[in-house]
């Protein structure tokens, strides 16, 4: 399981391949979120992101949100692909990807791995601002 469908990378994530990873016959349904740069927050331009990770701890943590996703909903497969290192407007910063039966459970099941992703996972956000910067979303 870890290694092609739980991965991070200092290089540009490709969504086809997150998407591909999590087919199956069996699948009615692939749901992907896809997180990307974007150039403002809180009313302040954004340049770029920085992304820093326990990379080990990281990956512990995003194979315990597979298996937490796939007691609750039928999961036949799920993938996640975090980025790391210097982001621009417009780059890829994570690509989740949850195959299942029926589109419910994979949009379910992606939904709560983005979500648990923000608040579990080792991984920090640095913005940078025309102003400055701030560390945004770290996590234990």
């Amino acid at each position: 399981m870890v290694g092609d469908l739980i991965h991070i990378s200092d290089k540009a994530l490709d969504t086809q391949r997150v998407t591909e990873l999590v087919a199956s016959p069996a699948a009615g349904a692939i749901d992907v979120f896809i997180g990307t740069v974007r150039d403002s927050t809180q009313n302040k331009s954004v340049h770029r992101l920085e992304f820093e990770s326990y990379d080990s701890m990281a990956i512990k943590e995003m194979a315990k949100i597979v298996n937490k996703a796939s007691e609750k909903w039928p999961v036949i497969k799920m993938a996640i692909h975090h980025r790391k290192g210097v982001l621009d407007i417009g780059d890829v910063a994570v690509v989740i990807a949850v195959s299942s039966p029926h589109r419910k459970a994979a949009f379910e099941a992606c939904q709560f791995a983005i979500d648990t992703l923000k608040e579990t996972v080792p991984i920090w956000k640095k913005e940078v601002f025309d102003d400055g910067e701030v560390w945004v979303a770290a996590h234990p």
